[in-house]
């Protein structure tokens, strides 16, 4: 492991090992800290918080700290990287994952693995944020982005954290979403809560050439609801501004609490 006096990154994502997103999040921090990454083989989009338990997995190496986890999720690697890579006295500083092809926010948070990364990290006690590009409405872009304000964007972000402290407590990250817009254009940084969407249901069934049924699930419609309040996610992103959310790992509904027992 590297041992000089730099602060200690852990990377991963969920589009894989090649994607073209991880390294210009791994060019935006080089400057910043040692970079160890970790990141799945193949494209784990939507795999949430799954950890692998029925087979084993073997961490391949493609470069200089830079390894890929044959078939692993995002938690997979933060996971075996935080207990096998690193001393148990000496855990990297933070954990970064992404950045993300394609937004996350409001409830999709729940599917993805890159934000799953970033659960994984606080979970084992390292601060994290988890960083995705959205591409608005033309998703084609994403083959030609050059993720400058994302790379802007999060090494602004890193070095405040290293510079002084993470902002939240523990079992918490930050969730972070940049707009399709070059760093001239963008409003700022916005803190934001997230967003709720309107799922729809999006299976194509097909046949296959031996006259077998299959089915396609298919991208969720775009469709959110309207928020009050607090600006979401999804309303600071359409607006122009990169959106900051503070996520925690409690899902109970402490609102209900009374409610229930009175119920009960």
């Amino acid at each position: 492991m590297i041992t000089t006096t730099k602060k200690n990154i852990l990377i991963t994502n969920d589009d894989g090992f090649d994607s073209p997103a991880l390294h210009a999040l791994i060019e935006a921090l080089e400057p910043l800290a040692n970079i160890v990454t970790v990141a799945p083989s193949l494209e784990k989009s939507a795999c949430g918080h799954s950890l692998t338990l029925t087979k084993p997995l073997k961490f391949v190496e493609v470069g200089e700290n830079f390894y890929r986890l044959d078939d692993g999720t995002p938690t997979d690697c933060v996971f075996l990287a935080l207990h096998k890579l690193y001393p148990a006295d000496a855990q990297p500083d933070l954990v970064i994952s992404g950045i993300n092809i394609g937004a996350n926010m409001g409830e999709d948070i729940t599917y993805s693995g890159t934000a799953s990364g970033a659960m994984e990290a606080v979970l084992q006690g390292v601060p994290a944020v988890a960083i995705s590009q959205d591409f608005g409405d033309d998703f084609k872009a994403k083959e030609s982005w050059d993720y400058a304000l994302a790379k802007e964007s999060i090494a602004n972000l890193v070095s405040k954290i290293l510079d002084g402290e993470f902002p939240l407590e523990p079992r918490k990250f930050l969730n972070l979403n940049i707009p399709a817009l070059p760093p001239s254009k963008c409003k700022g940084l916005k803190v934001t809560k997230t967003g709720s969407r309107i799922y729809s249901n999006d299976a194509d069934a097909h046949i296959n050439p031996r006259g077998e049924e299959y089915f396609w699930i298919g991208l969720v419609n775009h469709e959110w609801r309207e928020n009050q309040g607090q600006m979401s996610d999804v309303e600071a992103v359409k607006q122009g501004f990169v959106s900051i959310t503070p996520i925690h790992l409690d899902m109970t509904s402490h609102s209900d609490i009374e409610r229930l027992e009175s119920w009960i």
